[in-house]
């Protein structure tokens, strides 16, 4: 895959959740790496997103993304400061009046919080995030996962398929309160990012010099 794409002048940023995963996508050559750490949705890590970053940079000095959790201007700066270049966000997107997500789905989002995350492979056979309510709707058993470590589906309806109705997002969901647009979105973000900023240059004047 890699050679294919940079036939063409295309770069491969590949999604990693442990160092071992991490150094094979680098003897790869790939061009960046996406560090999906503990928290993050759809295929997350259980990695803290600190010690994902920290034994990734031991070996790799090429673009790493983090990814998990990521919803404000301060956690973009947060990423950067543990040692990544860029976030990686997704979560936060689907819940944009641009995003094609089901309105329901967005609603979802907006009223839960990183207690209605439940991390499975019942679902696609990989572990990943999903929230709670949507897993019911589709007929799981939640209480398999509890008591067997696993999740079981329940008979279902030919209105209710699993894939459709199924819908993951990460552990920062709580911090998700309204459905902007993109550019609002952003542009928020930006605000955050710089208030945070100097907000940090701020403590480091403060920090004793010794």
């Amino acid at each position: 895959v890699v050679d294919a794409v940079h036939s063409y002048g295309g770069l491969v940023f590949h999604d990693v959740t442990t160092r071992r995963h991490a150094e094979k996508a680098a003897e790869a050559g790939v061009d960046g790496l996406i560090a999906v750490a503990a928290g993050a949705g759809g295929h997350a890590g259980t990695w803290s997103p600190l010690a994902l970053v920290a034994e990734i940079r031991q070996f790799f000095d090429k673009t790493l993304l983090l990814a998990g959790c990521i919803n404000h201007g301060h956690e973009i700066l947060a990423a950067q400061v543990l040692g990544a270049d860029l976030a990686y966000l997704g979560t936060r997107f689907i819940s944009t009046q641009e995003s094609h997500a089901p309105d329901a789905y967005k609603e979802m989002l907006v009223a839960s919080h990183a207690a209605d995350i439940i991390h499975t492979a019942a679902v696609s056979g990989v572990p990943a995030s999903f929230m709670r309510q949507s897993l019911e709707n589709a007929g799981f058993d939640l209480a398999a996962l509890k008591t067997q470590g696993e999740v079981k589906l329940k008979p279902l309806t030919d209105e209710a398929k699993a894939w459709k109705t199924v819908w993951s997002a990460g552990q920062g969901v709580g911090e998700i309160t309204d459905l902007p647009t993109t550019e609002q979105l952003i542009t928020r973000m930006d605000e955050e990012y710089r208030t945070a900023l100097s907000l940090t240059s701020q403590l480091a004047q403060h920090w004793p010099r010794h």
